[in-house]
């Protein structure tokens, strides 16, 4: 696990739940039309990429940012069996010591504390983990929750079936004003330093989140984009639904980091965990 401690006496701490294979064609983007038929007939594989979850020790209380992968994905029949995707699509490999309960615990928290925990979507290798916080107020964006509830939500590639009972998540429109280039936000805690902030695209209603130390701007993005350089050079991966939109949110990221230092951390790239232990901010240019 690899931490670092902020200038504003914020702790981040970059928690791996097991690894995920997808197509190169996903990650990379591309496929033109009937991409997801190209991406399912694709035989080129990515290495195993990190699931990262993220805590975040506030001075208001623990904030969990994605709650990584479950064990059960390796279960016959955990995933809905119809929806190709995941017959071709996907491969997982998550040891139940590498659930985030186990590893929340290992590093002297218990999962019960957490006040927050912040989806910033509803995809099962970042919501599989939601049942080691029954007590905490989960957090999901109002759109994305309609979106993935249902049967419309299992052939889009959610896992309904398996939130947990009586999941009523607070939803989140993002009524707070502007953060930097994006126009929606919404203020998590209390002193404003942590805010959720839309960022569409790999899903309709996807969030990030941006932790503002004045200093520099800590951005746990979710799939905003599968690696830093991805969004650099503003690549929609090859599952986004809206592929423009995709591209509109990494410029909005690209403007961000031209504007601040940014230490930019999405959930599968494999240098995630090491540019937050260095402190490295993306390249402004």
């Amino acid at each position: 696990m690899s931490s670092i401690l902020l200038s504003n006496g914020v702790r981040v701490h970059a928690i791996r739940t097991g690894t995920v294979s997808i197509k190169a064609l996903q990650r990379d983007g591309g496929g033109g039309r009937r991409r997801f038929a190209r991406l399912l007939m694709a035989t080129e594989w990515t290495e195993p990429l990190p699931i990262l979850a993220w805590l975040v020790e506030h001075p208001e209380g623990l904030l969990v940012v994605d709650t990584g992968e479950t064990a059960r994905a390796s279960e016959p029949g955990y995933f809905t069996r119809w929806q190709p995707y995941f017959r071709f699509g996907v491969r997982e490999q998550v040891a139940p010591e590498e659930e985030i309960g186990p590893q929340l615990r290992a590093l002297g928290f218990d999962p019960g504390d957490a006040r927050w925990v912040v989806l910033t979507h509803l995809h099962t290798d970042h919501a599989g983990g939601l049942g080691h916080f029954p007590r905490s107020e989960v957090v999901a964006s109002r759109v994305d929750y309609r979106g993935a509830r249902g049967l419309r939500g299992k052939a889009r590639g959610f896992l309904p079936q398996h939130w947990p009972d009586g999941f009523a998540p607070t939803l989140t429109d993002l009524a707070d004003g502007p953060f930097g280039p994006f126009g929606s936000s919404a203020a998590l805690t209390a002193a404003g330093d942590v805010r959720l902030v839309a960022t569409p695209g790999h899903t309709p209603g996807h969030l990030s989140v941006a932790i503002d130390t004045g200093d520099e701007v800590v951005f746990i993005a979710g799939d905003a984009s599968y690696t830093e350089q991805l969004m650099l050079a503003g690549r929609p991966d090859g599952v986004a639904p809206d592929p423009a939109r995709a591209a509109q949110t990494l410029a909005r990221i690209r403007r961000l980091a031209a504007e601040r230092p940014t230490i930019y951390l999405p959930t599968h790239d494999p240098e995630s965990a090491a540019r937050l232990e260095r402190g490295q901010t993306t390249p402004a240019g």
